[in-house]
């Protein structure tokens, strides 16, 4: 599938390749592979001795990545957590630049099979790795209303999020919450008053499919190794579509765009070490034109960087606080 696919539009495709900076016989990353549209506009401009490889945890992603006869191409079965791992399995020390479009994609959305949309019924699923895992349905059948109160909320941004949890627990003593037509209805008479043009069920259906697929816990593992993989000069590009992972995102970067100073020793300028990463540029968002022609890329933000030569430090990995997105 193309990335002016009718079905499915790679965002930002043209702004996040060129902030690759690419080489033509450099080693690539596509972290989120989808259906290959930020892919294939890769591969078209690495030259012969060039390698790109993508990750998906979805198995129709995969699937649809196979198809993809290249040789320059690889693709791996797995969370982009796991990129260090499948860069191993790769023969892969160093990449020359990465590339990570998070959040669900359009397939996932449009296959009511799937459950990750309210807008037309079908088994409440919502697992971007259809192998592995609890469904929504069956968390939403065992979380205490506590639970679900704090993971509405809290993923959700919801603030009818405690009307909510006690509508699911209330309905769920009768008869298990099965489809998304069965929890939008329910969320439908909790949330007392509806945002202009969103539906009621929105931050419900998004706080479930971000808790399910632990979707920040894997950014969040993610961004260290992405760090530590990447060659002096390699760019690291970040596609976010909510607050929540946009947020970890972007302290990150800063985080890494400081040096690690020793502490209580005085410094002299020309002796402060290198931060790790260098921020490029401004966040960019898509124009009124791409959103007018894909309207899911509204809220998209892309954030770029480069990795200095600077060593990498292990404290890296705990720089990113478990609860970062909260505030």
């Amino acid at each position: 599938m193309s990335a002016t696919s009718p079905t499915h539009r790679a965002v930002l495709a043209a702004e996040a390749i060129d902030a690759l900076a690419l080489r033509p016989e450099g080693i690539y990353v596509d972290g989120t592979f989808g259906r290959g549209g930020h892919s294939r506009l890769i591969l078209e401009r690495l030259g012969p001795r060039g390698r790109l490889i993508a990750l998906d945890r979805d198995p129709q992603a995969v699937e649809a990545a196979r198809q993809i006869r290249d040789a320059r191409f690889s693709i791996v079965h797995t969370a982009f957590g796991g990129l260090a791992q499948a860069l191993e399995q790769q023969g892969v020390a160093r990449a020359h630049g990465m590339l990570f479009d998070l959040g669900v994609s359009s397939p996932q959305i449009d296959d009511p099979a799937r459950g990750f949309s309210f807008r037309a019924d079908g088994p409440l699923d919502m697992r971007m790795d259809t192998t592995q895992g609890q469904s929504a349905a069956d968390w939403l059948a065992a979380a205490s209303e506590a639970q679900l109160r704090e993971v509405i909320g809290g993923y959700g941004e919801e603030r009818f999020a405690k009307q909510v949890a006690a509508a699911i627990a209330a309905a769920r003593r009768n008869a298990p919450i099965r489809t998304t037509r069965e929890l939008a209805d329910l969320v439908g008479t909790a949330v007392r008053t509806r945002e202009p043009g969103q539906d009621p069920a929105t931050r419900t259906f998004q706080a479930l499919r971000i808790f399910v697929n632990r979707e920040l816990e894997e950014v969040s593992l993610m961004l260290p190794q992405a760090v530590e993989r990447l060659a002096p000069g390699g760019r690291l590009a970040v596609i976010a579509f909510h607050s929540l992972e946009d947020r970890i995102v972007k302290r990150f970067f800063l985080s890494c765009g400081r040096p690690v100073l020793p502490r209580d020793l005085p410094l002299r300028a020309s002796e402060m070490p290198q931060a790790l990463l260098t921020i490029l540029g401004k966040p960019m968002r898509p124009s009124a034109a791409e959103v007018a022609a894909n309207p899911r890329a509204r809220s998209a933000v892309l954030r770029v960087a480069a990795r200095s030569a600077a060593p990498f430090d292990p404290s890296l990995i705990n720089r990113i606080e478990p609860d970062a997105w909260r505030s």
